[in-house]
């Protein structure tokens, strides 16, 4: 269901004149609203990508159930919100192509260097294509999310997570 802005300012207290003193535009907004939730959603990555006390492989695991948890805590009726925008991105004005475009550029190659750190340590092999295996997991886990949505469960994020393992280079 869309919010128009005039809803949002009404319910927040914020005179609409204010909201165009911060904001040229609705989607110069959208943007800063997208931006704003990269760099969260980066830093939440971050925290599970970079944890050397877990195996590069158990961190992707544990960003995978903590993910499942925090869907399922909002009934499934939240995912993510670059995921909902790229579904979108046909009505949305052309410049949330290219932002939404580089925040999953951004989130691969975050997991590319989990990957290289699995080579490291040989969870994966030397062969492994890192940057590609990392953008393969995101397509795959955007569609889990939207499906997990549809289904109001956590079936498909394990059906995709158990898949993806399964089906590393080894």
């Amino acid at each position: 269901m869309a919010t128009g802005i005039d809803a949002i300012l009404k319910r927040v207290g914020v005179p609409k004149g204010s909201f165009y003193h911060y904001f040229a535009s609705k989607e110069a907004f959208g943007l800063a609203v997208l931006d704003s939730y990269a760099h969260y959603f980066a830093r939440r990555l971050d925290r599970w990508l970079l944890d050397e006390s877990l195996s590069p492989l158990e961190r992707l695991a544990g960003f995978v159930q903590e993910s499942k948890v925090n869907i399922a805590r909002h009934a499934f009726r939240r995912g993510c919100l670059v995921g909902n925008m790229g579904q979108e991105v046909s009505v949305l004005p052309s410049g949330f192509r290219e932002a939404l475009e580089n925040v999953f550029l951004d989130w691969q190659a975050r997991l590319s260097v989990c990957f290289e750190a699995a080579v490291t340590v040989r969870e994966l092999p030397a062969r492994t294509d890192c940057s590609e295996l990392a953008a393969y997991f995101w397509i795959g886990w955007e569609g889990a999310v939207l499906r997990a949505r549809l289904v109001q469960n956590a079936q498909p994020l394990d059906t995709f997570i158990i898949g993806f393992l399964r089906g590393l280079p080894r």
